[in-house]
């Protein structure tokens, strides 16, 4: 015990001081804790790699590596020399004595607090301004590649006549660089500043100078250098003109000189650069000086001019100049905005033809053969069927189907090709019967099939016509791969092809195994990768787990789009990859768009905005393309497959002409293969891509006019039409039918879409595209303008038609009688003799069906409107020669059958009628349905058909018979069956 005096009798612990023990301890734990971080990044780094050789494109990885580091070790070293050189000068011209004032006395601590530590202080200072520099300058990979790897345009812009290569790859380059120069300048000033005060070199309180000669020298070489770099930004400022954005009545995000550009604000930029100029050489001579009179009078001049001839001077051009006679003035600048964005819009060759919107023919009955030349109509909706499809080919609840199902083309029997809605069945994982890891990653891995159904037909019950169907899958589309591995409902990783079988399906005699037999993915028998991914992916059972053995392989990255991002970097991809089978296997189709900012005079658009639709709002899984994206300029210039088996994926040239891909194609070598390389079988599922066919009827909304005058007054902006079947108040979205415009001998496959004149209802053009890749005539635009001298209905007054018929509208709500819901399909327009068809399929979810049937389909054509329940008999009732315009809806009446019809037929069908009257009289009681007599009529009913079905037989052979009229009587015994089976709208 310590003795009064404070002595001690034993040794003296040390209070705070951790025993070597536990010293230890901390190390190791801070030890392992930096080799997990460092781990931890590794596995990032080396599963990238991985991938990448797993598909083949480990060039990507490495030249987008090489580059960042190089782009970060440059400029993070220039970034840290130009600080360190500037905080070592200043601390070298420091003055030998500080004066002796309380200023310096209170800064004598600092200087002192320093001293031992200047060194690693000044390295430290470096470093950070290097790291931050390197990694802001890294994210330039993009910019460094495309200016060094440029290729030319071949064409020139109007106001300066530079290659539009110069604004597209070498502009945004000089800009970094500049950015980069002001930033090394401020902060090279700040540090040197800072440091002159700290040791005396300057003076803020102190008698006397208020900076030595020595600092007056070093800060006014860096205001120079500053003053230097403004001038060369007023130079480039000179050519951001021609691809800057400003607001303009005549369009939104303008791009491009306007008269005020041109005759204020290029020659006020040309003035200031001269002024900046002047001003750094007056900065400079301070080194001879030794005074900041001069300088200070020539930036005070920079700043003043910058406000008079930068800012006031063009304002008062476009006050007392341009606004008296604007339409004048700004002509001849409009004019050339319209011809560059034409240009990069791929929309200067657009067809505009005049169209009278009625129809020429004195006889309708004969435009009834016309149709089908004009268009195959497809009725299967590809965007509402996908439960139907779910419900009859779903087969197991571990797969599942698309929210919207796509269109392709596919040959018929007889060799013709015909439009086909087609969706694969893709894994579910959601519906695996037990959720465990093994099931998830190991057992259930891929989805099996593919299911297509004619898109021009319905059956008896209103479901698809299936051509490729069950499971394994049969039909016309051949043998080919049925396995998908690669989808887009497929975004979790699956580990195949080891000890663990797969499931492919299931049948009467049990699971069906599998074991994946592809070399997609990265192998797991190396433990390093093991580790690496159950880092990466945060899953320590990936390390360990008896499941994974010898050839077992991690299969991620999944989806179409993610697949095409990740080894083409430097594309935007559209938002929706189709699936097709083409040799045998099932490809999904990616379309890949080149695009750029700085296409001068051309207007920007962003590609978020312009492809967003009814679809996109209403469906999460449809990805809009590339969201805040602001482009000028856009190609389809790849087209991209991605192997629903292996993995494959390959990049191919589709637009040979585009100077932008051809950058790319430079810096990435052997990435891209050529447009020769598609074989046929894939050039005829390729098609034109709906994102881009979106972005240009945007731009034709204003830019259809190719008159300056007629494009300011503005008289002639159209606006894409609101969907009128959805009440999400977006856009109508565009739709693929194979059909023939005016001028076509022939049908082909299009992607179509309407307009109305702004801030009107009624229809304003229709544009159709040519779709099909194989065509000579492939993405060629054609217009169909309406004449403004009359009104022609548009989408939404066609649906109000359909809506408001008195006739319709019982029925619909007869349909929609119970818990059944009526869901309306794409409204279709086909020009057809001079007039516009209106084609709409209804669907009715019954209920505890849950799954749309087409059971009505809308016709209207110059005022006739039908509501019939096949395509065919609303063609016949509005191109028939009698019958009113506006047909009611079918009720079941039958007709009396003409004498030829047997007799027992005619009155087993006249009973089934009053069995049908009385089914409906028992539904609509006023103090509700009285079921027991409606089951009463309802037997009634079917022993009535049933008799009638019977004698009709028997009569089958009478060669004196009306075949017509028997085949009619056929009809609506089917019809009457049809409304006993739904209880005439009401699932009972």
């Amino acid at each position: 015990m310590p003795d009064r005096g404070g002595g001690s009798t034993g040794p003296r612990i040390r209070a705070g001081r951790p025993s070597r023990r536990v010293r230890t301890l901390l190390v190791t734990l801070g030890v392992l804790a930096v080799l997990g971080m460092a781990f931890t990044m590794f596995a990032g780094f080396w599963t990238d790699w991985l991938w990448y050789r797993s598909v083949h494109y480990s060039s990507v990885f490495t030249t987008t590596l090489w580059t960042k580091i190089g782009l970060f070790c440059v400029f993070g070293l220039l970034m840290a020399v130009a600080v360190g050189v500037n905080i070592w000068l200043a601390h070298r011209l420091r003055p030998p004595l500080s004066a002796m004032s309380m200023e310096q006395q209170s800064l004598d601590r600092y200087r002192m607090g320093i001293a031992p530590y200047k060194k690693w202080l000044l390295l430290a200072v470096t470093a950070l301004v290097g790291l931050i520099a390197g990694a802001s300058a890294s994210g330039q990979w993009r910019t460094w590649l495309m200016w060094v790897n440029g290729v030319p345009f071949h064409q020139k812009d109007p106001q300066f006549h530079l290659d539009v290569s110069f604004y597209a790859f070498d502009l945004p380059w000089y800009r970094f660089l500049l950015g980069f120069g002001f930033a090394a300048a401020i902060l090279s000033l700040i540090a040197a500043a800072l440091t002159h005060y700290l040791y005396g070199g300057l003076r803020v309180t102190s008698p006397g100078a208020r900076a030595t000669a020595a600092a007056t020298g070093h800060l006014s070489v860096l205001l120079g250098i500053f003053v230097a770099l403004k001038a060369v930004a007023y130079w480039l400022d000179r050519y951001g003109l021609a691809v800057k954005s400003s607001d303009f009545k005549a369009t939104d995000n303008w791009t491009g000189l306007r008269y005020v550009d041109a005759n204020a604000y290029l020659p006020a930029k040309t003035i200031l650069f001269c002024i900046a100029v002047i001003c750094a050489l007056l900065f400079f001579a301070t080194l001879w000086r030794r005074t900041w009179q001069l300088p200070v009078i020539g930036f005070g001049l920079m700043v003043l001019s910058a406000i008079l001839i930068g800012g006031l001077y063009p304002a008062i051009v476009q006050k007392f100049q341009v606004q008296p006679n604007e339409q004048a003035k700004e002509a001849p600048y409009v004019q050339k905005n319209l011809t560059a964005t034409r240009e990069a819009y791929g929309i200067d060759d657009t067809k505009v033809t005049e169209y009278p919107g009625k129809s020429t023919a004195t006889d309708k009955t004969k435009l009834r053969d016309d149709v089908n030349d004009a268009a195959g109509i497809r009725i299967m909706d590809p965007n509402i069927v996908s439960p139907t499809f779910q419900q009859l080919q779903q087969m197991k609840n571990y797969y599942g189907f698309p929210t919207n199902l796509d269109v392709d083309r596919y040959p018929t029997k007889d060799g013709k090709d015909q439009d086909t809605v087609l969706g694969l069945r893709e894994l579910n994982l959601d519906g695996v019967p037990k959720n465990n890891w093994i099931n998830d990653h190991f057992r259930y891995t891929h989805g099996y099939g593919a299911v297509a159904a004619k898109g021009t037909e319905a059956n008896a019950n209103g479901e698809p016509v299936f051509t490729e169907y069950d499971l394994p899958s049969k039909g016309d589309l051949g043998s080919y791969q049925q396995r998908i591995y690669y989808g887009e409902k497929t975004t979790t990783y699956s580990i195949v092809g080891g000890p663990q079988k797969e499931i492919d399906y299931s049948d009467d005699n049990g699971d069906k195994t599998t074991s994946y037999q592809g070399r997609s993915g990265v192998n797991l028998d190396n433990p390093v990768n093991r580790a690496a991914y159950a880092v990466a992916f945060n899953e320590p059972q990936i390390l360990y787990s008896g499941a994974i053995g010898k050839g077992s392989r991690i299969l991620y990255n999944r989806t179409p789009k993610e697949r095409v991002e990740a080894v083409a970097p430097w594309l935007t991809i559209d938002g929706d990859a189709y699936p097709a089978v083409v040799n045998h296997r099932i490809q999904w189709i990616v379309d890949a768009y080149t695009t750029t900012n700085g296409y001068p005079y051309a207007s920007r658009t962003t590609l978020g905005d312009t492809t967003a639709d009814s679809l996109t709002a209403t469906n999460n899984s449809r990805a809009v393309v590339a969201q805040q994206n602001q482009v000028n300029y856009i190609r389809n210039s790849v087209k991209a497959t991605v192997d629903a088996y292996s993995g494959d994926v390959k990049l191919f040239e589709w637009d040979t002409k585009d100077p932008v891909l051809k950058t790319w194609m430079k810096a990435f070598p052997g990435t891209v293969q050529p447009k020769s390389s598609i074989s046929p079988d894939l050039m005829d599922h390729l098609r034109y891509p709906q994102d881009l066919f979106k972005v240009q009827r945007e731009l034709l909304t204003r830019y259809h006019v190719t008159d300056a005058q007629t494009f300011l007054t503005g008289s002639g902006v159209w606006q894409v039409p609101d969907d009128p079947t959805n009440k999400s108040g977006n856009a109508v979205p565009p739709y693929y039918l194979s059909m023939k415009m005016p001028d076509q001998a022939e049908q082909a496959f299009s992607l179509s879409t309407t307009f109305t004149p702004n801030g009107r209802y009624n229809l304003a053009a229709f544009m159709s595209v040519d779709a099909e890749a194989g065509s000579s005539d492939y993405g060629k635009i054609r217009i169909l303008k309406l004449p403004t001298s009359t009104t022609v209905d548009g989408p939404k007054q066609i649906q109000s038609q359909f809506n408001s018929e008195q006739d319709i509208a019982a029925a619909i709500k007869l349909l929609k009688g119970g818990d059944s819901e009526v869901e309306y399909g794409n409204l279709l327009t086909v020009p057809l003799d001079g007039g516009l068809l209106y084609v709409e399929p209804v669907y009715v979810r019954g209920g505890g069906l849950k799954y749309p049937l087409l059971r009505k389909v809308l016709v209207t054509y110059e005022g006739r409107t039908a509501f019939e329940n096949t395509l065919g008999e609303a063609l016949d009732k509005v191109f028939g020669e009698q019958g009113p315009a506006t047909t009611p809806p079918d009720t079941g009446t039958t007709n009396p059958p003409p004498s030829s019809v047997n007799p027992t037929v005619r009155q087993a069908l006249d009973d089934a009628q009053k069995a049908f009257e009385a089914g409906q009289k028992a539904l609509q009681q006023l103090d509700g349905p009285d079921w027991s007599a409606y089951a009463e009529a309802q037997k009634d009913l079917r022993d009535a058909l049933e008799r009638a079905r019977d004698a009709q037989s028997k009569t089958g052979g009478d060669k004196n018979a009306d075949k017509s009229t028997d085949k009619k009587a056929d009809e609506n015994a089917g019809n009457a069956a049809d409304k006993a089976a739904s209880g005439g709208g009401s699932d009972s």
